[in-house]
């Protein structure tokens, strides 16, 4: 049974939770569930407990980082789209930060970012469209690092200054701006990777497998090391289609033609 009004040991551990990962707006208490908020992410978030002892549970409003959190939702009522139980603190807390950088960089977070920041700005030349795109990859890639925690999922890299944020569908053959700064539409890869992928010197299977090109060096894709597949969703898999059919081996599906670049 959970506790309504929450005591205060459950009261100070919620606030504390919700505190350290993001989450800092009190917005109140209701039927023994604490809300909080954030400044930088999408959604609230909700925590309670039966008691000091835990389980300890989390309630969630953002049906994007519900559906790429993967994980079984507790069987009871309570506010939000899904609840979660945990039977000890710890476990609450390794969760919280996948959930705050989930509703930081899913959409449309990053969109309504450089929509905020480029509200004022001209786009009449050519300059002023390349200012435009500059804070626009900027904000992708602080989307992608938050969303894979700062690591190449390929190689484990995490030193910033070898990390690109990959674009699957290429900024100029991208539709709106909403598809330029989803999250789904690009990777986090090493500087070695990147050039890979961007030049379509590689491409991933639906399963998060390379494939190569027909003509990469034997020397190259023993240097293109990787330790595990990709993580994809459904909309990383439906980019990739687009990336397999228009950007992978160039060269060997029409020599002579330039390589699809960024």
């Amino acid at each position: 049974m959970i506790e309504a009004p929450q005591g205060f040991v459950v009261a100070e551990e919620c606030r504390k939770a919700a505190w350290q990962n993001g989450y800092r707006r009190a917005l109140g208490e209701q039927d023994g569930w604490a809300r909080y908020g954030s400044t930088t992410a999408r959604g609230d978030i909700h925590l309670a407990a039966e008691g000091a002892g835990g389980p300890w549970y989390l309630a969630l409003d953002h049906a994007g980082v519900i559906a790429e959190l993967g994980l079984p939702p507790a069987d009871m009522p309570g506010p939000g789209r899904a609840r979660f139980a945990f039977a000890k603190l710890g476990e609450l807390y390794r969760i919280l930060p996948r959930v705050y950088a989930l509703a930081v960089s899913l959409p449309d977070g990053p969109l309504e970012t450089f929509l905020d920041k480029t509200r004022n700005l001209p786009r009449t030349t050519e300059a002023e469209r390349l200012i435009l795109r500059r804070v626009g990859q900027d904000i992708f890639r602080e989307g992608l690092m938050a969303y894979w925690g700062g690591r190449c999922p390929l190689t484990g890299i995490t030193e910033p200054a070898l990390l690109r944020a990959s674009h699957i569908k290429p900024w100029a053959r991208c539709e709106s701006d909403a598809e330029r700064l989803d999250v789904h539409n690009g990777l986090l890869l090493s500087a070695l990777w990147d050039a890979a992928f961007d030049t379509g010197l590689v491409t991933f299977e639906d399963d998060g497998t390379p494939r190569f090109a027909a003509g990469l060096s034997a020397e190259a894709r023993a240097a293109l090391r990787w330790s595990a597949p990709l993580r994809l969703t459904a909309q990383h898999r439906a980019q990739l289609a687009w990336h397999r059919e228009n950007a992978f081996d160039v060269a060997a599906k029409a020599p002579g033609l330039p390589s699809p670049g960024a």
